[in-house]
This record gives structure tokens, C-alpha cells and sequence, in this order.
């Protein structure tokens, strides 16, 4: 068992998750960086101070603070657009790299110019 799970972990795409999880933890307090430093303000400068967390409904003795949550919203909201912009950003470099590669002959054309060159010269 301890053998079959060494296999399990050694496999890429484990590694690859994990990575993934630790690159995207750091990416997010980037993200949230963003959003809380330099998004919030900008937005507070058109629209006013958004604080919503004084917003709070009082049944008894129990606090509902629907304030705290609609900020979480708004704040995840700002995020994943930002997160968007940047994987939409990514993508539009990484296809231009594609069609690069794309246009170097690849393996088949070389096995198809052999094949026209032996035909040419049994002719």
C-alpha cells in the first residue's frame, strides 16, 4: 500500500495539482491586494465609501450582518473579474505562441516530403 501510494504521488499530475494550489494561494493575496489597494479606492472615489458592514439585522438577540457578506460578494465579484482579465490576457499570448510553433514544419510534413522525394526519384 505504502508502495502504491509513492506511485500515486510521484504521478505529474498530483505534483501538478499541488503546485497549482500553492501558485494560486499566492496569486489570490496578489489578487486580493489588487482589489483591496488599488480597485476599492478607485471605485470609492466614483461612488463613495462602500462599507456595507455596518449593515446589520437584529432578531432578539441574535445579529444578522448581511453588511459583512454583501462586501465578501462585491470583493469576490471585483476578484474573479480581475482573475478574468488576467487568464484572458494569458490565453490571448499563449495562442499567439501556438500558431508560432504551429507554422515550424512538424514531423509528418518531413515523413511527406521523403515519401514525394523517393517517388521523384523512382520515376
Amino acid at each position: 500500500m505504502l508502495k502504491e501510494f509513492k506511485q500515486f504521488i510521484a504521478r505529474g499530475n498530483v505534483i501538478d495539482l499541488a503546485v497549482g494550489v500553492i501558485i494560486g494561494a499566492a496569486f489570490t493575496a496578489i489578487v486580493r491586494s489588487l482589489v483591496t489597494n488599488l480597485i476599492n479606492p478607485l471605485i470609492g472615489l466614483f461612488v463613495g465609501k462602500i462599507d456595507l458592514s455596518n449593515l446589520v439585522l437584529q432578531v432578539g438577540d441574535a445579529k444578522f450582518k448581511y453588511g459583512s457578506f454583501l462586501n465578501s460578494v462585491i470583493n469576490f465579484l471585483i476578484i474573479a473579474f480581475v482573475v478574468f482579465l488576467i487568464v484572458k490576457a494569458v490565453n490571448k499570448f499563449t495562442k499567439k505562441e501556438e500558431k508560432e510553433a504551429s507554422a515550424a514544419p512538424t514531423e509528418a510534413d518531413y515523413l511527406k516530403e521523403i515519401r514525394d522525394l523517393l517517388k521523384e526519384k523512382e520515376a
